[in-house]
């Protein structure tokens, strides 16, 4: 099933397996849950007694005089109204507090296990989905937890309290009164079957919402390049007017069965005056209970309208918990190995032999590719875009497991090796630098503590970016913008460039990471990086072949195959592939001289 199609699903309006789940995020804190079921027996009942009081007032004190029992009444009234007042703030802060414990919880493990998932995951799914499933999907449950589940509670004693009430005081008027309820099951029987169909539009044009607003913005800078402003402007406002429709025909219901109920709660105490009302001047019934019936048939019909709202709670609870384990069911992970094996000194040895892999089944971007990086080498990796440069790299990272063939680190299977060991002594450096927001420290040490200042400082110096940083305002707490959008080309790649070596790999990669920066720049970081590869097994893709020149390997590739390896002036000695590209390269050069 596609993401788009998975908004589409509604599910049931109330899955025990699903609950069941839930209420498992809610164990820890069974105690409030308990406590706040307690308070609403309480607070239930307490609303009720007011039109019992009432009665009371009524038939015993006003109808004899009783000036000193209707006091008496008129302070237990209040007192109720006082007591309740209390019960309710209580009730409101446990459930509300329970609700945001819970969320939080589910929002890191969520977090968590989006974190360790496979990149071949993110290949197929859209960033602005997943943000729903983190923000509004999850807050859909605080609403179950806080506002859902206890609160039922509540509407379901209180008509319990209110019915016990009427049919103690008259089984006949209270019949009565019930007599509008199979219209007014109906109706909510229609009103739940239109809801439940417009909120599944609802949550799915919320999330086309989602999706298409993060897309675009992260593509604002080709967006206006273009001049396509107008045009993306329309197509989101087709989408908006999609989600605005969607929710009007949502409001129409609810505007249509909310007079319903009201309508049927007038019906019902015109009953009660007809038939009650009668009944008081035939003298078998008292006035105190009539005008208690109606304040009853007021108070009971609130609830029957607030339980509508719970199941649409409900609803919206359940095809939200729905995707959320479906994510947290996913289980595209990079496997790591039961036992792995310990690396604590680090050579630099690689090693492939015969490896194959597709990211689509039997679609091999790379066809038994073998070679041998020894400790302490600089190998280079060329070919035409598309030629399986950057899956090699991402194979030795095991950000995707190869389908044929092995890849060795110092002799053993990196299959073997916990994932989180075998990147620490690897550093990336890639063509499109990524900056988090935060500052030019944090984005050097990655806010690790175990990485002062000081090693900071000291290797933006070796590269050169200390010079730019230095005449910054705030030097290296300078305030880093999201993508680092008031940085240059140049200065972004030093930073990543600082950020790989002050984590001091064995092995370095260097994925095409010069090919976006000016001639100067490079002439700058030149040396910076020949330092950076001195003593480490270093591998580089190279777009320039005139910066791999002195590599002890070179290794090209050509539709995922090794078609040449060897040095520099051994391949172009071959007049190969190497070659031609070599040639292509030095017309490029020396057109680009000449004007």
């Amino acid at each position: 099933m596609s993401i788009e199609k998975d908004d589409e699903v509604l599910g049931k309006a109330y899955d025990s397996k699903l609950m069941k789940r839930l209420l498992g995020y809610a164990r820890p804190y069974l105690k409030y849950l308990v406590f706040a079921i307690v308070l609403n027996i309480v607070v239930a009942g307490l609303g009720p007694v007011r039109p019992f009081l009432t009665k009371i007032a009524v038939d015993d004190n006003i109808a004899n005089n009783d000036y000193d029992g209707l006091l008496i009444i008129s302070l237990l009234l209040f007192g109720s109204l006082l007591l309740q007042s209390l019960i309710q703030y209580l009730l409101t802060y446990y459930t509300q507090y329970m609700g945001q414990k819970i969320i939080y919880d589910l929002r890191i493990k969520l977090f968590g296990h989006i974190q360790k998932l496979a990149l071949k995951f993110f290949d197929k799914t859209p960033i602005g989905r997943l943000v729903t499933r983190v923000t509004n999907d999850v807050e859909a449950l605080n609403e179950l937890f806080s506002s859902g589940i206890v609160m039922v509670f509540s509407d379901i004693f209180i008509i319990i309290w209110i019915l016990g009430f009427m049919f103690f005081m008259s089984w006949q008027l209270a019949l009565v009164t019930l007599s509008v309820l199979p219209i007014l099951f109906y109706a909510t029987f229609l009103f739940r079957r239109k809801v439940r169909e417009t909120y599944r539009d609802v949550r799915f044009h919320l999330a086309r919402l989602n999706s298409y607003m993060q897309e675009r913005i992260s593509g604002i800078q080709v967006i206006k390049i273009f001049s396509k402003e107008n045009i993306e402007k329309e197509k989101f406002a087709g989408i908006n007017k999609d989600h605005k429709v969607a929710n009007i025909k949502s409001i129409f219901y609810y505007a249509v069965f909310y007079p319903i109920v009201e309508l049927l709660g007038s019906v019902a105490i015109g009953l009660i005056i007809w038939y009650g009302g009668g009944q008081v001047i035939q003298q078998h019934l008292t006035l105190g209970v009539l005008f208690a019936f109606v304040q009853y048939t007021e108070m009971f019909f609130r609830p029957i309208r607030d339980l509508s709202e719970k199941y649409n709670i409900m609803q919206t609870a359940m095809a939200s918990s729905e995707r959320i384990f479906k994510l947290l069911d996913n289980d595209t992970f990079i496997v790591n190995p039961t036992n792995p094996i310990a690396i604590n000194d680090v050579k630099g040895k690689i090693e492939f032999e015969n490896v194959c892999f597709a990211y689509h089944q039997d679609e091999y971007v790379l066809k038994n590719i073998s070679f041998v990086i020894n400790p302490g080498e600089t190998v280079a990796i060329v070919g035409a875009t598309g030629a399986g440069k950057t899956s090699i790299i991402n194979l030795f990272t095991r950000f995707y497991d190869i389908d044929k063939g092995r890849i060795f680190l110092d002799g053993v299977d990196i299959k073997n090796i916990d994932k989180k060991e075998l990147r620490k002594n690897v550093s990336v450096v890639m063509q499109d630098v990524f900056l988090f927001s935060g500052t030019i420290k944090s984005n050097i040490n990655l806010d690790s503590k175990e990485i002062p200042i000081e090693k900071v400082i000291e290797s933006a110096k070796i590269i050169g970016a200390d010079k730019f940083i230095s005449a910054l305002p705030n030097k290296y707490d300078e305030e880093v913008k999201e993508k680092g959008a008031t940085l240059s080309v140049g200065q972004k790649q030093l930073i990543s460039f600082a950020r790989a070596l002050v984590f001091n790999p064995r092995i370095l990669i260097l994925d095409e990471a010069t090919s976006s920066i000016d001639t100067e720049t490079e002439i700058l970081i030149q040396s910076a990086i020949r330092k950076l590869l001195e003593n480490r097994t270093s591998i580089v893709i190279a777009h320039r072949l005139s910066t791999i020149q002195n590599a002890d390997k070179i290794i090209v590739l050509h539709k995922g195959e090794i078609r040449e390896m060897g040095k520099h002036k051994e391949l172009l000695a071959q007049k190969g592939i190497y070659y031609k590209l070599y040639q292509l390269q030095y017309k490029e050069q020396e057109l680009i001289k000449s004007v």
